[in-house]
């Protein structure tokens, strides 16, 4: 097995980061500020030269530069940096980062692109009083790389704000379970734990919410203990886990790994879902023994999901 393979195996808490820049004007005018951002390399297509798009007037948002054409695709490109409240240092020479997630395809015009990182989930520092964010909801947390610090974007929550009624669809469901169960949900965004929590709450579910997988982790082993010194099964205290993949500290693989891995906990399903699971990424979810993937366009299926991996377990 290569280097980067075992750098990359599932479960290892570990992703990629593509680091890039946006040079803020300062206050006075007479200089720029460079500020650093990342995103996940999952997330990213290709990385293209800018073509000096302008917003216009008639846009749904001031950051929507408008549409280009991309081989077979029509590629709509938003400014990061109005989008970030940031006053940006032009140059003549900028990037647009083409992403895919949630079904969709879209570019973020930025100053420039640095290099790709590998980094572990538990060297993201979670959003806080220190983080420098004019919009904090989109940042998913920090992480020190050299001399100066790189904010993670929340590419999602972007572009749920920008399409708002999209979203609000994504997560109407009709479902309501025979009985009250129990579920563990985990996730960075409080945007999807707000909705979350109401999708899951109508069906009829008690919802206990973290905000990431280390928190999940350590609820869990309460749990566990709990059991044991009860002699009770651990699906009296908790009939399925849901997480997202991309968190702070511990993502979701990792703690899906560590829940199967668990003689007490691992009869617990567990239910990840994220943006980034397609067809072909699948097997990452799968390699950790979750019970079922769902990806953020179909989240109106999460509360049916869950209770049928329920209901078919106690049968």
């Amino acid at each position: 097995m290569e280097e980067q393979e075992i750098l990359l195996e599932t479960g290892t808490n570990e992703f990629e980061m593509l680091e890039f820049y946006v040079d803020e004007t300062t206050a006075d005018g007479k200089g720029s500020e460079r500020c650093f951002f990342g995103m996940n390399v999952a997330k990213v297509m290709e990385v293209i030269e800018s073509p000096n798009l302008k917003s216009e007037s008639y846009a749904v948002n001031p950051c929507f530069l408008g549409a280009i054409p991309l081989r077979d695709l029509v590629l709509p490109v938003l400014d990061l940096s109005i989008w970030l409240g940031m006053e940006r240092t032009r140059h003549e020479h900028e990037n647009v980062i083409v992403t895919q997630f949630s079904n969709s395809v879209q570019g973020f015009l930025v100053s420039g692109v640095i290099e790709i990182h590998r980094l572990n989930w538990q060297d993201l520092i979670p959003p806080g009083k220190f983080i420098r964010m004019m919009e904090t909801k989109s940042i998913i947390g920090m992480v020190k790389k050299d001399q100066h610090f790189i904010q993670l974007l929340d590419l999602e929550h972007i572009v749920s704000v920008l399409n708002p009624k999209a979203t609000e669809e994504t997560w109407q469901t009709s479902v309501r379970a025979s009985e009250n169960y129990k579920v563990l949900v985990a996730d960075d965004s409080p945007t999807i734990r707000k909705m979350l929590e109401k999708n899951l709450t109508q069906a009829n579910f008690e919802v206990e919410i973290v905000q990431n997988g280390e928190e999940a982790y350590q609820f869990l082993v309460g749990l566990k203990n709990r059991a044991v010194e009860e002699q009770k099964d651990i699906r009296e205290y908790l009939d399925i886990v849901i997480s997202d993949i991309e968190m702070p500290l511990l993502d979701g693989f990792t703690l899906t790994k560590q829940i199967k891995q668990d003689a007490v906990l691992n009869s617990v399903p567990v239910i990840l879902y994220s943006s980034i699971i397609t067809d072909e990424l699948r097997h990452k979810g799968e390699s950790v023994k979750a019970d079922f993937q769902v990806s953020k366009p179909d989240l109106n299926q999460m509360a049916m999901t869950a209770i049928e991996l329920i209901e078919r377990q106690r049968k």
